[in-house]
């Protein structure tokens, strides 16, 4: 009985612990290309080590079922928690969706899921964590009140139209819900926020010399091409072009995206693109692994969901980023369907194990044998 019962804490440990441990330990931070004629101790110093991750989706009490909650956010807190430990990140982006039912969740409620979110996403004061809103958080744009908006700002601090420099990174992050472009309160505010912050970046990129009367009284900022952190990715007409193992299922990829609700418009898009010209654009909502080359070779990476709930291969993104350059890699946790044959074969041999102490294996040739012999006894 002993036996049995430290393997079945052996297969439980290893399962819920220590299986994090070991597949996020194969993941590393990328090497930055540029900078190569700086010296090694000041590049390791220079480079911004971001974590990126998005929609995930912490349920609520309409329809989230308690056992469901209890297993996805376990998943959840262990792999951020591990990643935090192992990878020790300067700065992570949550890009959006963080509640699955933000957008209609009572005062009660509310305050109940951001309990949850605060002890599964807890951080050490050395990173820095930032909180993307999306259309899970606040509602779609029929749905998004200013109430909404001023209940998600002033717990996670998000400001559309914000700009985060550090180490001279320059992210520039977008309430991509309020990009509808209809003239709302919401979507006012939101905009002329980022138009303002877009003629401070674009005056401070020019060169010194550079006569601007427009300029001269602007407040300087890194001069580093912003990196736009949103929920909502860029216009893309479907995920036909996308590939690898974390992208949309082949029977979805060719089904249309529709304009303002699955992805940015058009319009909207090339307003982004105009006003930052970013060099880099992560964005989450599909669920699914996207990367997309935008007008002017600006590249787009949509980052796939944290939850097991809406994938069996959850991931992340590890960015190494400095003012001038940046490199990505995605570091994939334990897929969920591994784990659940695991579960199986070790069932399975604790079955073989009993029956096997109990010499119910016998084979029936002597298992009848043993019979007839009692019989005539």
């Amino acid at each position: 009985l002993l036996k049995l019962v430290c393997f079945v804490i052996s297969v439980l440990m290893f399962c819920e612990f220590f299986i994090y441990y070991v597949v996020i330990f194969q993941c590393r931070w990328p090497e930055v290309k540029g900078g190569a004629h700086v010296g090694k101790k000041e590049t390791s110093t220079s480079v911004l080590k971001a974590m990126i991750l998005a929609d995930t989706h912490l349920l609520g009490e309409i329809k989230g079922h308690w056992l469901d909650k209890l297993r996805r956010e376990w998943q959840m807190e262990r792999s951020f928690q591990t990643a935090l430990w192992l990878l020790q990140p300067d700065i992570v982006f949550i890009l959006g969706d963080v509640f699955d039912e933000g957008k209609w969740s009572l005062p009660q409620a509310w305050a109940d899921d951001v309990r949850r979110f605060r002890k599964i996403f807890k951080y050490p004061v050395s990173t820095e964590l930032v909180v993307i809103v999306g259309n899970h958080d606040i509602g779609f744009h029929y749905e998004m009140t200013t109430y909404k908006v001023n209940r998600f700002e002033k717990v996670f601090n998000f400001t559309s139209g914000k700009l985060i420099t550090r180490k001279g990174v320059n992210f520039v992050i977008v309430n991509s819900v309020a990009m509808e472009g209809d003239g709302c309160a919401v979507c006012r505010t939101s905009e002329a926020k980022l138009v303002a912050l877009s003629h401070k970046l674009n005056c401070s990129q020019q060169k010194p010399n550079h006569s601007n009367k427009r300029c001269s009284d602007v407040e300087k900022l890194p001069a580093s091409e912003p990196i736009l952190l949103q929920h909502y990715p860029l216009y893309r007409k479907s995920d036909a072009e996308c590939s690898g193992e974390d992208s949309a299922p082949p029977e979805e990829k060719n089904i249309p995206f529709k304009e303002k609700y699955d992805v940015l418009s058009q319009e909207a898009s090339q307003k982004l693109i105009w006003w930052f010209h970013p060099r880099l654009v992560l964005s989450g909502h599909t669920h699914s692994a996207c990367e997309v080359l935008h007008a002017g070779n600006i590249p787009e990476i949509s980052v796939p969901s944290f939850s097991w709930r809406n994938r069996n291969n959850p991931s992340f993104i590890m960015g190494s980023v400095t003012p001038t350059d940046f490199s990505l890699q995605k570091c994939f946790l334990p897929y969920e369907s591994r784990v659940f044959t695991i579960y199986c074969a070790a069932g399975a041999l604790l079955v073989i194990l009993i029956l096997a102490h109990f010499q119910l294996l016998t084979p029936p040739f002597y298992f009848a044998q043993r019979l007839i012999s009692k019989h005539k006894a």
